[in-house]
């Protein structure tokens, strides 16, 4: 069982930064805590990752907003559906 600094038992995050994408880290389970203890699991990764991986997380989100898009451009539609059907009846 592995201690921070402050006496609390640590807990494993991840990275999701562009020089650390996907590193798993061991740090305080406090948020915000001015404890800053950190030690790494993963090792680093190569160069070639590091460029990889944050390019595909730009993609996912990119493709996250275009779905939640797509989602209200339907509801619209939808709705003005609806609202037209009530004005035709």
């Amino acid at each position: 069982m592995v201690m921070c600094f402050c006496g609390r038992v640590v807990v494993v995050r991840t990275s999701w930064t562009s020089t650390n994408p996907s590193r798993r880290f061991l740090s305080c389970p406090q948020q915000g805590s001015r404890c800053r203890f950190l030690g790494w699991i993963d090792p680093p990764m190569c160069a070639r990752f590091m460029l990889i991986i944050p390019r595909l997380l730009r993609n996912i989100n990119n493709a996250n907003y275009q779905v939640a898009k797509l989602k209200m451009c339907l509801f619209a539609s939808c709705l003005l559906f609806v609202v037209a059907w009530v004005f035709f009846i």
